[in-house]
Protein backbone atom coordinates (compact mmCIF):
# COMPACT_ATOMS: atom_id res chain seq x y z
CA UNK A 1 0.00 0.00 0.00
CA UNK A 2 1.56 3.16 -0.82
CA UNK A 3 1.23 6.52 1.49
CA UNK A 4 1.86 9.68 1.21
CA UNK A 5 1.91 13.05 3.52
CA UNK A 6 -0.11 14.08 5.17
CA UNK A 7 -2.01 10.88 5.85
CA UNK A 8 -5.65 11.22 6.11
CA UNK A 9 -7.36 9.71 9.07
CA UNK A 10 -9.61 7.56 6.11
CA UNK A 11 -6.09 6.37 5.46
CA UNK A 12 -5.04 5.04 8.68
CA UNK A 13 -8.73 3.30 9.29
CA UNK A 14 -7.69 0.60 5.89
CA UNK A 15 -4.01 -0.24 7.82
CA UNK A 16 -4.16 -3.30 9.43
CA UNK A 17 -1.12 -4.88 11.58
CA UNK A 18 1.34 -7.20 9.03
CA UNK A 19 0.63 -4.71 6.26
CA UNK A 20 3.32 -3.69 4.13
CA UNK A 21 3.40 0.40 3.35
CA UNK A 22 5.89 2.59 1.51
CA UNK A 23 5.78 5.94 2.17
CA UNK A 24 6.53 9.33 0.38
CA UNK A 25 6.15 12.99 1.11
CA UNK A 26 7.82 14.73 4.39
CA UNK A 27 8.40 12.75 7.24
CA UNK A 28 9.62 14.30 10.51
CA UNK A 29 12.46 12.38 12.28
CA UNK A 30 13.32 12.69 15.72
CA UNK A 31 14.89 10.10 18.74
CA UNK A 32 15.68 10.59 22.48
CA UNK A 33 16.44 13.89 22.43
CA UNK A 34 14.21 15.80 20.48
CA UNK A 35 10.92 14.05 20.75
CA UNK A 36 10.26 15.32 24.53
CA UNK A 37 11.35 18.92 23.37
CA UNK A 38 8.23 18.02 20.86
CA UNK A 39 5.56 17.15 23.07
CA UNK A 40 6.78 20.22 25.72
CA UNK A 41 6.00 22.59 22.89
CA UNK A 42 2.81 20.77 21.59
CA UNK A 43 1.98 20.75 25.10
CA UNK A 44 2.91 24.86 25.76
CA UNK A 45 0.99 25.17 22.14
CA UNK A 46 4.21 26.73 20.39
CA UNK A 47 3.86 24.64 17.32
CA UNK A 48 2.30 27.15 14.87
CA UNK A 49 5.09 29.78 15.80
CA UNK A 50 8.16 26.96 15.52
CA UNK A 51 6.38 26.16 11.44
CA UNK A 52 5.58 22.65 12.48
CA UNK A 53 2.49 20.84 11.64
CA UNK A 54 1.20 17.37 13.29
CA UNK A 55 -1.47 16.89 11.57
CA UNK A 56 -1.57 13.84 9.57
CA UNK A 57 2.11 13.59 10.02
CA UNK A 58 4.75 10.77 10.12
CA UNK A 59 7.60 10.71 12.59
CA UNK A 60 10.17 8.49 12.24
CA UNK A 61 12.29 7.43 15.69
CA UNK A 62 15.87 8.09 14.25
CA UNK A 63 19.05 10.37 14.34
CA UNK A 64 20.21 11.64 10.94
CA UNK A 65 23.73 11.73 10.18
CA UNK A 66 26.21 11.57 7.08
CA UNK A 67 26.25 7.98 7.69
CA UNK A 68 22.68 7.52 6.77
CA UNK A 69 19.57 7.02 8.86
CA UNK A 70 17.88 3.76 10.34
CA UNK A 71 15.35 3.42 13.39
CA UNK A 72 16.17 3.56 17.01
CA UNK A 73 13.84 1.52 19.28
CA UNK A 74 10.81 2.91 19.78
CA UNK A 75 10.40 1.75 23.75
CA UNK A 76 13.34 3.72 25.26
CA UNK A 77 11.31 5.37 28.31
CA UNK A 78 11.75 9.52 26.26
CA UNK A 79 10.60 7.78 22.60
CA UNK A 80 7.55 5.41 23.92
CA UNK A 81 6.57 8.60 26.19
CA UNK A 82 6.32 10.87 23.24
CA UNK A 83 3.67 8.51 21.19
CA UNK A 84 0.76 8.87 23.05
CA UNK A 85 0.92 13.15 23.27
CA UNK A 86 2.37 12.91 19.96
CA UNK A 87 -0.89 11.28 18.54
CA UNK A 88 -3.16 13.24 20.21
CA UNK A 89 -1.32 16.02 18.49
CA UNK A 90 -1.82 14.71 15.04
CA UNK A 91 0.68 12.05 14.00
CA UNK A 92 -1.24 9.17 12.42
CA UNK A 93 2.47 7.35 11.72
CA UNK A 94 5.04 6.40 14.05
CA UNK A 95 8.09 4.65 12.83
CA UNK A 96 10.72 2.86 14.62
CA UNK A 97 11.77 -0.60 15.96
CA UNK A 98 10.60 -3.14 18.71
CA UNK A 99 7.52 -3.68 20.98
CA UNK A 100 5.45 -1.19 22.76
CA UNK A 101 3.84 -1.64 25.76
CA UNK A 102 -0.47 -2.11 26.31
CA UNK A 103 -0.73 1.23 27.11
CA UNK A 104 0.66 2.71 24.27
CA UNK A 105 -1.06 0.43 22.31
CA UNK A 106 -4.18 1.64 23.40
CA UNK A 107 -2.97 5.44 23.11
CA UNK A 108 -2.62 4.68 18.98
CA UNK A 109 -5.98 2.87 19.25
CA UNK A 110 -7.57 6.03 20.69
CA UNK A 111 -6.05 8.42 18.62
CA UNK A 112 -6.42 6.87 15.39
CA UNK A 113 -2.80 6.50 14.92
CA UNK A 114 -0.60 3.48 14.03
CA UNK A 115 2.93 2.44 14.80
CA UNK A 116 4.94 0.46 11.80
CA UNK A 117 8.14 -0.90 11.97
CA UNK A 118 11.17 -0.47 9.67
CA UNK A 119 14.10 -2.34 8.62
CA UNK A 120 18.05 -1.33 10.24
CA UNK A 121 18.83 -1.26 6.44
CA UNK A 122 20.91 2.26 6.83
CA UNK A 123 21.93 1.83 2.56
CA UNK A 124 18.38 1.49 1.52
CA UNK A 125 16.91 4.19 3.63
CA UNK A 126 19.35 6.62 1.95
CA UNK A 127 18.64 5.98 -1.41
CA UNK A 128 15.34 6.77 -0.43
CA UNK A 129 15.86 10.06 1.05
CA UNK A 130 15.61 13.26 -1.14
CA UNK A 131 15.92 15.85 0.90
CA UNK A 132 16.44 16.79 4.63
CA UNK A 133 16.30 19.98 7.13
CA UNK A 134 16.56 20.90 10.24
CA UNK A 135 13.03 22.31 11.61
CA UNK A 136 13.14 22.31 15.22
CA UNK A 137 16.20 21.77 18.23
CA UNK A 138 19.32 22.44 16.44
CA UNK A 139 21.26 21.94 19.40
CA UNK A 140 20.89 18.62 19.55
CA UNK A 141 23.05 18.30 16.48
CA UNK A 142 21.89 14.62 14.45
CA UNK A 143 19.42 14.43 17.16
CA UNK A 144 17.83 17.48 16.41
CA UNK A 145 14.06 17.26 14.59
CA UNK A 146 14.52 17.34 11.07
CA UNK A 147 11.93 17.02 8.50
CA UNK A 148 12.44 14.82 5.70
CA UNK A 149 11.55 14.15 2.17
CA UNK A 150 11.16 10.26 1.23
CA UNK A 151 10.37 8.29 -1.54
CA UNK A 152 8.87 4.73 -1.33
CA UNK A 153 10.23 4.50 2.41
CA UNK A 154 8.99 0.71 3.39
CA UNK A 155 7.33 -0.08 6.67
CA UNK A 156 5.13 -3.12 8.20
CA UNK A 157 2.44 -1.80 10.00
CA UNK A 158 2.75 -3.37 13.78
CA UNK A 159 -0.07 -2.23 15.49
CA UNK A 160 -2.82 -1.15 14.32
CA UNK A 161 -6.65 -0.74 15.97
CA UNK A 162 -5.24 -2.21 19.30
CA UNK A 163 -3.87 -4.95 17.24
CA UNK A 164 0.18 -5.59 17.80
CA UNK A 165 2.12 -8.19 15.69
CA UNK A 166 4.05 -8.90 18.87
CA UNK A 167 1.33 -9.88 21.16
CA UNK A 168 0.82 -13.84 21.01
Amino acid sequence: MNIFTPVSIKKVENFRAYDKITISGKIFAGRDAALPKLVKAFEQCRLQQMGIDLEGSVVFHTAVSPAGIGPTSSNKLDIESSIPVLSAAGVKIHLGKGSLNQGTVKALKECGSIFAITPPVTALFSAKLKSQRVVAFPEEGMEALYELEVEDFPAIVAIAHGVSIFEK
